[in-house]
C-alpha cells in the first residue's frame, strides 16, 4: 500500500513538472489582440444597440463573483484562458469601456463582437460588430492610443511582438444555411470566406501584427429541439471539416508572402470532437439539453432567470442552445495552449 501510494506521488509530481515545463515552453507576447464572435466576445456587445447580449443572469454563474458580464457562458471563455496562460490581462477595449484606465492597453485587447462574421452582411440585422469593422474601426482606434500613449516606435515594438487571435465564420455558414441563394453554392460562398480572412490577415501585416493564430470553425453541436436530433451535427461539420482544410491551406500559401510573421491556425474543431466522442471520462452530460432551459433550447434573451438552470453547468457540455460551458472552453483552451501556442517558438 505505501509503496503504491508513493508511486502516485510521484506520478502527481511528473504530472505537475511536466505542466510546469510546458508552461515555461510558452512563448513571450506583449499584448494578445482578440477578434472574432462569441466564442471570445468578453462583453463588448454590452456597450452597442444590439439584442446579442448575454449580461444578464443567470450568464456568468460560474465566473469570478458569480456576475454576468456579457460572456456567452456560465463562466470564462477561451480569450480568458489564453490570456491567463500568457501571462496577460484580457480586458474589453478601452474605446468602449469609459472606465478603462489607459495603463491597460499593452496587455490584452479585445475586440470581438458575439455574432460576429468576416463576412460584413453576417449578423448586419442584428446590429453587431463585424470583423472588418472591428479591425478597420476599433483596433485602427486602439493602434492610435496606443501610439498616443507610449510613442510610436514603442507601439510599433507591442504590435509586432503581439498575438493576434481570430475565431470566426461559424456565424457566416449559419447565415449562408439560412439564406443560401447569395451564392451559388457552400463552396463558393467557403472560398468567398478565405479570400476576406486574406485581405483581414494582410491589414493586420501591414499595421505592424506579425504573429497570428487564426481559428477555423468548431464542431457544431445541438440540443434537442434545434436538429433532428440531440448530437453534433454531421452535415454541418462535414461542410465545416472542408471549410477548415481550405483555411489551412490558405494560410499556408500566404506565409510566404509576409515575411517576418507566423500564421498558425488554431484548431478547435480537433479538440471538440475528442471531447464529443469521450464525454463519460471528462464526467460531462452529452449535449442533449443545455443547461440553461434545461430542455428548451435558450440563446441570448431567451436565456433568463425566467427559465430552469443547472445547478451544476461544470458537468454540461453546452451552457446555452449554442454556446460551450466554461469546463469545455477551459478543455478547448488546454489544447491550445499545449499545440497551437508553443508553434510560435518556432522561426517563421
Amino acid at each position: 500500500m505505501a509503496r503504491s501510494l508513493f508511486m502516485l506521488y510521484l506520478l502527481k509530481l511528473f504530472s505537475i513538472l511536466l505542466t510546469c515545463n510546458a508552461l515555461q515552453a510558452l512563448p513571450k507576447f506583449s499584448s494578445i489582440l482578440i477578434f472574432g464572435d462569441s466564442l471570445v466576445d468578453t462583453g463588448n456587445n454590452n456597450f452597442i444597440s444590439t439584442i446579442v447580449t448575454a449580461n444578464h443572469a443567470p450568464y456568468g454563474v460560474s465566473f469570478p463573483g458569480g456576475i454576468p458580464t456579457g460572456r456567452f457562458s456560465d463562466g470564462k471563455l477561451m480569450s480568458d484562458f489564453l490570456a491567463d496562460a500568457l501571462g496577460l490581462k484580457q480586458v474589453v477595449p478601452p474605446f468602449l469601456d469609459p472606465n478603462l484606465p489607459p495603463s491597460e492597453l499593452s496587455t490584452g485587447v479585445c475586440f470581438a463582437s458575439a455574432g460576429a462574421g468576416y463576412d460584413e452582411i453576417t449578423g448586419a440585422t442584428h446590429v453587431i460588430i463585424p470583423v472588418t469593422k472591428q479591425y478597420q474601426s476599433y483596433f485602427k482606434d486602439y493602434k492610435h492610443k496606443l501610439v498616443a500613449m507610449v510613442g510610436e516606435k514603442e507601439a510599433s515594438n507591442i504590435l509586432k511582438n503581439s498575438l493576434v487571435f481570430s475565431t470566426s465564420g461559424s456565424n457566416d455558414v449559419f447565415e449562408f444555411y439560412e439564406n443560401p441563394l447569395r451564392y451559388k453554392s457552400l463552396d463558393q460562398y467557403q472560398d468567398v470566406l478565405i479570400g476576406k480572412i486574406v485581405k483581414f490577415i494582410q491589414s493586420l501585416y501591414k499595421d505592424g501584427c506579425r504573429n497570428m493564430a487564426i481559428a477555423g470553425i468548431p464542431l457544431i453541436c445541438a440540443p434537442r429541439g434545434l436538429g433532428a436530433q440531440a448530437r453534433c451535427l454531421n452535415n454541418e461539420n462535414s461542410d465545416s471539416n472542408v471549410y477548415n482544410r481550405k483555411l489551412q491551406a490558405m494560410l499556408t500559401q500566404l506565409q510566404p508572402s509576409l515575411p517576418g510573421s507566423k500564421l498558425v491556425y488554431a484548431d478547435i474543431s480537433k479538440p471538440l470532437t475528442k471531447l464529443a466522442a469521450n464525454l463519460s471520462a471528462h464526467g460531462l452530460y452529452p449535449p442533449t439539453i443545455d443547461c440553461c432551459g434545461r430542455g428548451i433550447p435558450t440563446l441570448g434573451p431567451t436565456c433568463n432567470i425566467s427559465v430552469q438552470t443547472c445547478p451544476n453547468p461544470e458537468n454540461y457540455f453546452l451552457w446555452d442552445a449554442v454556446h460551450p460551458t466554461q469546463a469545455v472552453y477551459h478543455y478547448m483552451s488546454h489544447y491550445l495552449i499545449k499545440n497551437v501556442l508553443p508553434k510560435f517558438n518556432k522561426a517563421a
